[in-house]
């Protein structure tokens, strides 16, 4: 049995067309579906559903994918253990982060990388809470950054951050942009720009609104934080955004953040890592750096301000 076999049937895995896997592994796909027959003779149980088209790999199949997985990332861990006792820590670290939360993740790969300049970083910013617990068991990421809640599966390891906070985000023209804090039953009342609802960013602040009694009816919904801030600049709209995002962005010209009140809540965000040892040491460093690192002080700070 070779790497090679396995990081095919990985490939098929994910990528679900035989022609798609061998170009991401950058082969023939006749060499792809070969080096895969052979694996299948090799441990004498068929792993794919063939027809005149792929049709999924067969139960077998599956639990080999997940075996696949653990001994790539296994593999993969030993060669980074070993450069790291050489020269230090190299390759490539993975990081997915929720939207809401993406803001605040420069604040661990620049200590990161300046504690690790041969280390290059991929930043995913656009998963949901699922996906980045997903793809941290099937090995495609070495940390994530999400919300954490008390209901998290085992088998994983977590570093609080900071707590997610929620402003109103006004042109401050009038009404509740002019007051030291708003309530949610005031931002209920504006034309609102939100989140689009798959996301947990809006489903956290449906949940504020219920809290309240209340259920807000965006104009306008959207996937980026971004997008929120060039709408409420128009002064047609007002938002509802974490605070963290105020350390990308600060109050621009002519806006205004409140902080929102009744209720006042706030959600823990963290770094979560697999649990597995002895685990990714790309993972096991910024675990370091996360806890050396005060996010939420950082966050208090907003651009420009001394």
């Amino acid at each position: 049995m070779l790497f090679r076999q396995l990081e095919y049937l990985v490939a098929l895995s994910r990528e679900r067309h035989f022609a798609r896997a061998a170009q991401t592994c950058h082969v023939s796909q006749p060499a792809l579906s070969e080096a895969i027959r052979k694996l299948e003779d090799e441990l004498d149980v068929p792993l794919v559903r063939r027809g005149r088209k792929y049709e999924g790999l067969t139960p077998e199949g599956e639990r080999i994918v997940v075996w696949a997985q653990r001994i790539l990332a296994d593999r993969d861990a030993l060669k980074d253990e070993v450069g790291a006792l050489r020269t230090g820590l190299s390759g490539r670290m993975r990081i997915g982060s929720v939207p809401t939360a993406s803001g605040a993740v420069s604040l661990l790969t620049a200590p990161f990388c300046a504690t690790h300049p041969l280390v290059t970083v991929e930043v995913m910013a656009d998963l949901q809470s699922q996906d980045i617990l997903r793809q941290l068991q099937n090995f495609e990421l070495d940390a994530g950054i999400t919300y954490l809640h008390e209901d998290l599966p085992e088998g994983f390891r977590t570093v609080p951050l900071y707590d997610e906070r929620y402003v109103l985000l006004t042109t401050g023209a009038d009404g509740p942009g002019r007051r030291p804090t708003a309530t949610w039953a005031d931002a209920s009342r504006l034309p609102l720009c939100l989140l689009t609802g798959t996301m947990q960013g809006r489903r956290m602040v449906d949940g504020l609104f219920a809290e309240a009694g209340l259920q807000p009816s965006p104009r306008v919904e959207t996937d980026s934080v971004g997008t929120l801030f060039a709408h409420v600049r128009t002064g047609q709209w007002a938002s509802v955004v974490p605070h963290a995002w105020l350390h990308v962005f600060g109050v621009p010209s002519g806006m205004r953040a409140v902080p929102l009140v009744e209720p006042a809540r706030t959600v823990p965000v963290g770094l979560v890592i697999t649990a597995r040892e002895p685990g990714s040491v790309m993972a096991r460093a910024l675990t370091d750096i996360a806890r050396q690192t005060d996010i939420m002080a950082a966050l208090e700070r907003l651009p420009g301000a001394r």
